[in-house]
């Protein structure tokens, strides 16, 4: 009997959820991290609790077989990857001081919006929002005094040429990741090109270094959005043209949001680009419903009848 192929999207979710298991195991102990270290089990077990749930009742209500069930442990613990993911991702970027209730909101947000902000997507209701950046963005938007996690947590304890050893090693397993499973090459380039640009065109227009634009691009927190959050094969599309779109939108909506002052231009332009995609998607889907009802009704009209003509007939005397 010929195995089963392994499907692309789950080993890439599997190796994110490794790959950023790994990341904060060692962030805690080495590195820095700030948040304390039974944050990110509390995370991790408020987005297994709610995603599980959520699951039940959409299974319920459209009369299937939950997701998590039908193959055993390995079907329950691959079903939880994305989850798994979004809570350790929303633990390690935000910074909420000693308020955990917030940070178990924004797990609840990012997960919740899986189900409740969707669009259809080749005949399928498909999330279009990144869950963690979600999470994240609803938080720095609700409350003020919360933040993202301060950037020298990721090299805090290094010093010297130790300082690369981080970015470098996201930059050679996310590229890896990224070409071989989630095939978003295409938008990560025009993301990392757009973000040059920008730097450049805000340096013209009001009068800021170039350095100091491009010097983000060094650090380790813009090195793991790139590689880890705008990525997402969930909410981001496939064809190289649109993740050109995808990538080159968020570069420039960064540099509209840095350019105005809004801090945080990073999560504030990409879940921009999200709820754009997501309204686009509804107004294919609208206009094609509007066509299919179109063609129904002109199927359904009675045919028109045949003219009737009138014969004189000329009688001759």
């Amino acid at each position: 009997m010929s195995k089963r192929p392994k499907d692309p999207r789950v080993i890439a979710l599997r190796n994110f959820a490794v790959s950023i298991t790994v990341f904060n195991i060692i962030g805690y102990a080495y590195l820095g991290f700030e948040q304390p270290w039974l944050w990110p089990v509390i995370a991790v077990a408020t987005g297994y609790s709610l995603e599980l749930i959520l699951e039940t009742i959409g299974a319920r209500g459209e009369g299937r077989l939950p997701r998590y069930r039908g193959n055993g442990l390995r079907g329950l613990v691959e079903f939880l990857y994305p989850a798994h993911i979004t809570s350790v991702a929303v633990n390690m970027l935000l910074y909420v001081n000693d308020q955990l209730p917030v940070l178990m909101f924004a797990v609840m947000v990012a997960i919740s919006g899986k189900w409740l902000l969707q669009a259809p997507v080749r005949g399928r209701l498909r999330h279009y929002m990144n869950p963690s950046n979600l999470g994240i963005t609803v938080v720095l938007l609700l409350l003020p005094w919360a933040s993202i996690a301060p950037p020298y947590q990721f090299t805090e304890h290094l010093f010297g040429w130790a300082d690369w050893i981080i970015p470098v090693a996201i930059i050679v397993f996310g590229t890896m990741l990224n070409a071989l499973l989630t095939k978003r090459m295409w938008l990560i380039a025009a993301w990392v090109a757009g973000f040059a640009l920008q730097a450049v065109i805000r340096a013209v227009m009001f009068d800021v270094a170039v350095p100091s634009g491009l010097a983000v691009m060094s650090g380790v927190a813009f090195v793991l959005f790139t590689n880890y959050m705008i990525p997402d094969p969930g909410t981001t599309p496939s064809r190289p043209l649109s993740q050109v779109a995808f990538g080159a939108g968020t570069a420039a909506l960064y540099g509209l949001y840095t350019g105005l002052h809004v801090a945080y231009g990073l999560f504030f332009a990409l879940a921009t680009v999200c709820l754009i995609r997501g309204l686009f998607l509804w107004s294919l889907e609208i206009s094609h419903r509007a066509r299919q009802r179109e063609a129904a009704l002109a199927a359904t009209a009675p045919a028109p009848s045949a003219p009737v003509t009138v014969e004189r007939e000329v009688i001759r005397a």
